[in-house]
């Protein structure tokens, strides 16, 4: 209800109790007419309590207050804001679904003083707040500034009609422009509300004018935006219908559309093409990309090469296995010599396959030294299985990405070696060789080994994922198999995912038989000699094996039978074709100074000299043990570029004769008056080992008692304080050295017996081979002695004569008592 002046100030003192309309996201500000749609039960109580209650001008009034959150459905009132605008109920229109479409017109702004208890609605009692306006230039100034800015603004958002500008230009009055221009701005509820809460119109226009400045700010960025991307929409456009015109230029003169030739053709493939449901996806995917490119684009260009590569790898192509076992055996059997467990190996895989349908591929891993055929025992094995070979060599790689290949994203991006050698292969069941994989290291890019890990494990490799395809792959099929010359280079989690198959050297007989089998009629074809008859002696060969070769392959034996015949076949140019028999002398006239001193045992027995054994990388070496006395001040000498761990050994064969001084006949004063060195010979050559400790032992008991030593006996093992002789690794090798160097007799822990079947029939039939437990046992098998049963118990002589300073360490021992 409204009064006139003087009963207007009489009622905002003791204050009018009306109705209260709680608005969600909407502030009524005076002047403003506004549809509300109304479903809350107190908001249309409200309403028709406003209604039944009217002025007497006839006219429903109500209080417009804004929610402070528009979420909450039943607001108390401290969830409606204190200070809201009166408004006139001009129209109430009840809907069939329940709710109300009411049309208010906002009068004044007001303020709640009180909230009257009344469950039905919110029944308040407000203070109407009087708008007083003094005209001053600063105002009239601010009026024509609020003018322009909003002329500003209509002109940059279309939203507003021009009608509008006019409106408001004819309003002079500053509070009704402020609440009139701010009805159009597209503000946030806090800010709407606090322009409806500053009573003065001077600074309500003051703020209006700084959101207005924001706006035009925020619409000016939004046009220029909009530009760029219209004249970057416009240069497509043209750019698209200067192709088409292009297009039809060329079928007008007849000239093929390379591009969409391409295309269809990359269709007619996929069409053709099994490959797995994920790859098919992504190249329609890509190719429907592809379509909308400019053939010219650097961007279509990376996007045929992956479809290529996608297209072009063998997801189902498979060779068929030959699976006959006896056939794969006579295979294995014509291309190599020996190598009995790797072929036992591939024919139980192939046996395996026969029964089973689907059979994951192994892992094998083939570790011996240079030249002994790993590498292409797996090319044989490819032959004898019937499967396509690939040869991926993995020395010196650094990089991850050679393995998992990199990333689209960058220039010249390419798939890893794997599957580069698999689309190679065009086959996704080949033999896969991994060289070298001992060979790999790590640095900033990666670790090679570890990406491995998945490839390597028939448990994941069914979908190996290369970074540059981003598709699973299937590699349960391919046999993988991998060459090493060392296992200590290759990581544990690596090794644990093969199946390792270790290859020793060839023994002579072996190497002789390779020679005449398959490296003199391979050198022969090679050098154009195949019709001569060309005839090499036995002596000659074995001379060649001994004299210029150290190895456990056939390597350098094969290259040097090749530079006997490059000689031959130059004497043939020279003096005609005719039939040669090659000898030991002319075998070493044609390869020159011999390379090698064979290592051969002592000629006779001495003190302080012992024959060892040990282990390369090439294969097994014997290794000659020297130990001798001078005068001093009990130091140990060690020299001959030893190991941390030979040199310990040395020190307990030390700590053990020391404590055995008595049994053995040694005066304790020895060990403060003498220096005693040991040395092994070659020192350039660095040897480490726990093996050398029987050998170390025995020398320095064999050089303070000054019995000899036997020359026909070599020997290896690991000792102990205690004196007890622990086992040893490359049996088979160190046998393989004392044979070729003439030895008799060959002590071997006692624990290495187990490994004895390993060793060739022939060689041990031709060793005496005795396993010792005890480094006692050592000695009585090693020393000259008259009663061996009485070692350890008795003196082994009467009392050691020390040597004086001039006597030389060579010079023969007395003869034991």
């Amino acid at each position: 209800m409204f009064f006139g002046r003087d009963d207007k100030k009489e009622a905002q003192k003791r204050g009018l109790t009306v109705p209260l309309l709680p608005l969600r996201d909407i502030i009524v500000f005076p002047h403003m007419v506004v549809p509300l749609f109304v479903g809350r039960e107190k908001s249309i109580a409200a309403l028709k309590d406003a209604m039944a209650h009217k002025g007497p001008d006839d006219k429903a009034v109500i209080l417009l207050a804004a929610q402070k959150k528009a979420k909450t459905n039943d607001p108390s009132p401290d969830d409606i804001f204190h200070f809201g605008t009166m408004g006139h109920v001009i129209q109430l229109l009840p809907l069939p679904d329940g709710t109300v479409k009411v049309l208010v017109e906002g009068v004044r702004r007001a303020k709640v003083k009180k909230f009257h208890p009344n469950d039905a609605f919110f029944m308040v009692e407000v203070e109407e707040v009087e708008e007083q306006t003094e005209k001053s230039v600063e105002l009239e100034a601010l009026v024509r500034s609020v003018h322009s800015v909003f002329e500003a603004f209509v002109k940059l958002n279309k939203r507003i009609p021009p009608e509008m500008l006019m409106q408001v230009a004819s309003i002079d009055d500053p509070a009704r422009l402020a609440d009139t221009i701010v009805a159009h701005l597209s503000l946030k509820l806090n800010d709407k509300q606090a322009l409806l809460e500053t009573e003065s119109p001077a600074k309500r226009l003051e703020k209006l004018y700084e959101l207005m400045q924001g706006e035009i700010e925020i619409l000016q960025v939004e046009k220029k935006i909009r530009t760029r991307v219209k004249k970057q929409m416009e240069k497509t456009q043209k750019e698209y219908y200067l192709n088409e015109q292009m297009q039809a230029i060329q079928k007008e003169l007849g000239e093929r559309d390379e591009f969409k030739n391409e295309i269809q053709e990359i269709e007619e493939k996929l069409k053709n093409k099994r490959m797995s449901k994920e790859a098919t996806l992504k190249v329609k995917k890509e190719l429907k990309k592809l379509r909308m490119m400019s053939p010219m684009s650097a961007e279509a260009t990376v996007v045929r090469n992956y479809i290529d590569w996608i297209i072009s790898l063998p997801w189902y192509d498979e060779t068929q296995d030959r699976l006959d076992v006896t056939e794969a055996e006579t295979v294995l059997n014509e291309d190599h010599y020996g190598l009995k467990k790797p072929k036992e190996r591939i024919l139980e895989y192939l046996a395996v396959q026969q029964l089973v349908k689907k059979l994951k591929g192994p892992v094998l891993c083939f570790v011996g030294p240079p030249g002994v055929g790993k590498t292409s025992l797996a090319r044989s094995i490819a032959r004898a299985t019937g499967r396509k070979f690939v040869r991926l060599s993995l020395g010196g790689v650094r990089d991850e990405a050679e393995i998992r290949g990199h990333r689209r994203t960058y220039i010249g991006a390419m798939p890893g070696k794997l599957i580069q050698s698999l689309k190679k292969a065009g086959s996704n069941n080949p033999v896969f060789l991994l060289d070298e994989i001992d060979k790999m290291s790590t640095d900033f890019r990666g670790d090679p080994s570890a990406a491995l890990l998945e490839v390597l494990d028939p448990e994941q490799n069914h979908n190996f994922n290369d970074h540059y395809l981003d598709l699973d792959y299937d590699l349960s099929k391919v046999m993988f198999i991998c060459t090493a010359n060392t296992m200590h280079n290759i990581p544990g989690p690596l090794q644990d995912r093969m199946e390792v198959i270790r290859i020793a050297g060839y023994t002579e007989p072996e190497k002789l038989s390779i020679a005449r089998r398959y490296l003199i009629p391979k050198e022969q074809e090679a050098n154009g000699l195949s019709d001569i008859k060309v005839d090499f002696s036995h002596e000659a060969l074995r001379t060649i094996i001994h004299r210029y070769t150290r190895e456990s392959g056939v390597r350098s034996l094969e290259r040097e039978i090749g530079g006997v015949y490059r000689k031959i076949a130059r004497d043939v140019l020279k003096n005609g074709k005719r039939d040669i028999e090659v000898d030991r002398k002319m075998a070493m006239k044609f390869l020159g100074t011999p390379r090698y001193r064979y290592g051969v045992a002592e000629r006779e027995d001495q003190v302080g000299i012992v024959t060892g054994l040990a282990w390369t990388e090439l294969g097994g070496e014997i290794l000659t043990t020297e130990a001798t006395v001078m005068p001093g001040k009990g130091k140990l000498i060690i020299t001959g570029k030893l190991g941390e761990v030979m040199q310990e050994s040395a020190q307990a064969a030390m700590s053990y004769v020391r404590s055995r001084a008595e049994r053995f006949g040694i005066d304790r004063k020895v060990f403060e008056n003498y220096d005693i060195h040991v040395h092994l010979p070659e020192g350039a050559i660095p040897k480490d080992g726990p093996s050398a400790g029987v050998t170390i032992c025995t020398a320095l008991v064999s050089a303070l008692t000054r019995v000899l030593i036997r020359r026909d006996v070599a020997m290896t093992g690991e000792i102990t304080l205690r004196g007890r002789v622990l086992p040893i690794g490359g049996l088979k090798e160190k046998t393989l050295a004392a044979h070729r160097a003439g030895i008799k007799t060959v002590l071997i822990p006692k624990a290495n017996k187990k490994d004895l079947k390993d060793i060739p029939l022939k060689i041990r039939k031709q060793l005496r081979i005795v396993p010792v437990e005890f480094v006692d046992d050592v000695l009585r098998e090693a020393l000259v002695l008259e009663k061996p049963e009485e070692f350890g118990r008795k003196p082994v002589s009467d009392g050691l004569k020390l040597p004086s300073a001039t006597e030389t360490p060579s010079s023969p021992a007395p003869a034991p008592v």
